[in-house]
């Protein structure tokens, strides 16, 4: 069965006309025509249409039942240009993003409500997820972009690209009861505390910052932790387990008893980007990487 378009119109026409001939010359043809598309989509129904007689014709229920349903198909064939055009520009489609916990504190709130206001039916789904898992899941294609602290493995460079979105500096949490000490914005004032850190197999490149922190002070921490997710990190030291070195923003995760401190003596900072695969051409995709591009941070 092949039904047009066309023969929908001239159904609509004659339906609305309720005569062959008025209907004829509102669609600017002659009435044969007309009669055999009709009767064409007649037989591809396997129902007739109009009962007809010498002076009227008249709806069947299969000509009722047919309007409404010849409106909304040719309601949507007139819509697929624009529908098309706003997929092929980002306007609609689906973006799947992961992203580390820090960027939760940082960066993504503010890049997915602007986001959201400018692209309002792009579904969006998200994964929070360490970098190395992001990397996976990157290398598989089953995510779009991933927001992750670097750097991108040697094997993956070729196939990935990435660009920075934010650079910080590392602050200092220390559990409240060990808040008062003297100099208490410096490292050498908690040494006798644990470190509560991140596994250096998940983010090899703050756990070295971390490290190369204490380095600088002369000091080796001892690790008491270690910790996946920064909420836990931050829970440890309200909890009185040590102390933690950790991004600037992670300062907005309000935790009862927990003290930050800059450490202005320090240049210790923790980078994160996005990245994404060479060969994803997703419009969706591409208007958020135009979005983050406004950012000041993204260079």
């Amino acid at each position: 069965m092949n039904i047009e378009l066309r023969q929908l119109r001239y159904f609509l026409a004659v339906a609305e006309e309720m005569h062959f001939g008025r209907a004829a010359k509102k669609l600017h043809m002659t009435q044969p025509p007309l009669s055999q598309t009709i009767q064409s989509l007649e037989t591809n129904l396997g129902a007739p249409l109009f009962t007809r007689s010498t002076r009227s014709i008249a709806l069947t229920p299969a000509g009722r039942a047919l309007i409404p349903e010849a409106r909304r198909i040719l309601a949507q064939a007139q819509a697929l240009p624009q529908l098309a055009q706003r997929a092929a520009s980002g306007e609609t489609g689906h973006l799947s993003l992961a992203f580390v916990s820090i960027a939760d504190y940082s960066v993504l709130p503010p890049y997915l409500r602007e986001f959201r206001q400018r692209y309002p039916e792009v579904r969006i789904e998200l994964r929070e997820a360490t970098s190395d898992v992001q990397l996976q899941l990157l290398e598989n294609a089953e995510i779009d972009a991933g927001i992750l602290i670097p750097p991108i493995p040697a094997r993956l460079a070729a196939s990935l690209v990435h660009q920075k979105v934010l650079s910080e500096p590392l602050i200092l949490a220390v559990p409240e009861s060990h808040a008062k000490r003297k100099n208490a914005a410096s490292l050498h004032s908690y040494k006798d505390l644990p470190l509560i850190v991140f596994p250096r197999k998940i983010a090899p490149a703050l756990y070295d910052t971390i490290f190369a922190c204490f380095r600088t002070e002369g000091l080796t921490p001892t690790v008491g932790q270690e910790a996946i997710q920064m909420q836990t990190i931050v829970g440890l030291v309200s909890a009185g387990m040590g102390i933690a070195l950790v991004p600037q923003s992670v300062s907005n995760l309000k935790r009862p008893g927990v003290i930050y401190h800059a450490l202005p003596a320090l240049r210790g900072k923790v980078e994160i980007d996005i990245a994404w695969r060479k060969e994803n051409f997703s419009p969706v995709l591409k208007a958020f990487l135009a979005l983050l591009k406004n950012q000041e941070n993204f260079t």
